[in-house]
């Protein structure tokens, strides 16, 4: 049976051929296996309107293309997106450990061609006429995984969608939350649950938006928060704008975040598990945005979800959590900035408070604003890092108590409510919020922002997010200036 229906696809010639004008082509394998596919798509009305393959390689790749081509050919969209390599086996009757490699090629190049789509600013299928339709966010976590899961339990019709962000041969690919390794996971993950799967490519973006960005940070004596960036400016944007391009009336995430209105709109606020609170991570989202977006695991907590997964016999019930930044993934720190900003180990000296030299780094660039370990210097009492000034390279040094501060100067502050219902105000990720006040300023876009603590603050990092609070609402956010 399995030769009989390789030997028809490798006889159906009806669909090969160079993709025609407009069309989305995804390309898979290359030079390490020697088994090249190519689909290209085009689109009308959010169908599959049009198909056209090429293949290199072996036969079973070139019958894998062809098959591949015939499942989604004047499919819906959405339909197409539920495409898996199982299927494309399916179709030619079976397949070795070879021909298993075949089929992943060909289903991965129709989901390349679907990424290009997807980001390319077209519609891709009409709202349904019944029911609601609801785009959440897979990274190929357990979060994000049951976040799908509890949209489809209420009843929505359910879309994923997975975010490529970076790619690196230097990164342990299976540790990111957005590399072409989470894609392949997630997907897996979304066709488990029987959910079309999308691909968003916001790589070259996030390089531009967020890693330039971490890098001249670094190079300037600042310590940046990327992912704060990203959420705000790169990622979840692009995610419910291709929402409304797929007839999605909002985006779900599985950020443990929760929002609450206060008559004026929808702000974020903490979750259950404010072990687990990620609104700091999430507080430079704008108001629109926020309306379009929903946290189904906002009245959870962790160990919860995790019975969850497992109940629904998730494959990623048990997976760890990242702890590291996506785009170092396993890479320290040291090397990502030597080998993408040219921040290599830069002798300087190290400096108590009155400029006394007590002894040496290897560059500015390695350290941060109330840092303790790595400092390489004995003392009486345990030295901090003070402040690093990128001009001259130095660190300055000293006891923990010269830390303290009870201002801190924020540029660049977006509030969505007025500056005088700022009360309280996060100063890093998983820090306790400290009273505040704020100037009476109005809502809107401020170059500055000054706050004066009710308490002294230590380890106050310039690069920083401040995260501007009215009790448990997040209603705006800046970056902590020197």
């Amino acid at each position: 049976m399995a030769s009989e229906a390789l030997e028809h696809y490798l006889r159906d010639d009806s669909r090969r051929g160079p993709a025609p004008e407009g069309a989305f082509t995804g390309a898979a394998g290359g030079a390490p296996c020697g088994d090249l596919v190519r689909i290209s798509l085009t689109l009308e009305d959010g169908r599959v309107a049009g198909v056209a393959f090429d293949a290199e390689g072996c036969a079973a790749a070139r019958a894998a293309a062809a098959a591949a081509a015939e499942a989604v050919d004047g499919k819906g969209v959405l339909d197409a997106a539920l495409l898996s390599a199982d299927h494309v086996a399916d179709e030619l009757g079976g397949l070795s450990s070879q021909g298993a490699h075949a089929a992943d090629l060909a289903a991965d190049a129709i989901h390349r061609a679907l990424g290009a789509a997807a980001g390319s600013g077209v519609a891709l299928a009409p709202a349904p006429e019944r029911g609601e339709r609801v785009l959440v966010a897979i990274s190929g976590g357990v979060d994000s995984a049951v976040a799908a899961l509890l949209e489809r339990e209420r009843g929505a019709e359910v879309v994923a969608v997975t975010v490529k962000l970076w790619a690196d041969r230097h990164n342990d690919g299976a540790r990111s939350c957005c590399s072409p390794q989470a894609v392949l996971t997630a997907r897996g993950v979304a066709h488990s649950l029987g959910i079309p799967h999308l691909t968003l490519d916001l790589e070259d973006a996030f390089r531009a938006g967020v890693v330039a960005d971490f890098l001249a940070g670094h190079a300037a004596g600042r310590t940046p928060n990327p992912c704060v960036r990203c959420n705000g400016s790169v990622r979840i944007d692009a995610m419910v704008a291709l929402a409304r391009r797929l007839g999605a009336g909002a985006l779900a995430t599985g950020h443990y975040a929760r929002l609450a209105d206060d008559g004026e709109g929808p702000l974020l606020t903490a979750p259950t598990d404010e072990a687990k609170d990620q609104t700091y991570m999430l507080s430079a989202l704008g108001r629109e945005t926020l309306a379009q977006l929903r946290f189904p695991l906002g009245g959870l907590r962790k160990p919860g979800v995790r019975e969850l997964a497992a109940r629904a016999g998730l494959a990623v019930a048990k997976k760890p959590e990242s702890q590291d930044l996506c785009f170092l993934a396993g890479e320290g720190k040291r090397a990502f900035l030597a080998r993408h900003g040219g921040l290599g180990d830069r002798p300087g000296d190290l400096v108590d408070g009155d400029g006394a030299v007590v002894g040496s780094h290897h560059g500015h660039h390695h350290f941060t604003v109330g840092q303790r370990r790595g400092i390489g210097v004995g003392a009486p009492r345990p030295l901090y890092v003070l402040e690093t000034d990128a001009e001259s390279n130095r660190v300055v040094v000293g006891p923990r108590e010269q830390l303290a501060t009870a201002r801190v100067r924020v540029r660049g502050a977006t509030l969505h409510r007025p500056g005088g219902r700022v009360d309280r105000v996060k100063l890093r990720y998983r820090s306790r919020a400290i009273d505040c006040t704020a100037e009476p300023v109005a809502a809107g876009r401020h170059d500055e922002l000054s706050l004066d603590l009710a308490e002294p603050a230590f380890g106050v990092a310039p690069g920083q997010t401040a995260c501007l609070m009215d009790g448990d609402l997040v209603i705006g956010q800046g970056t902590i200036a020197a």
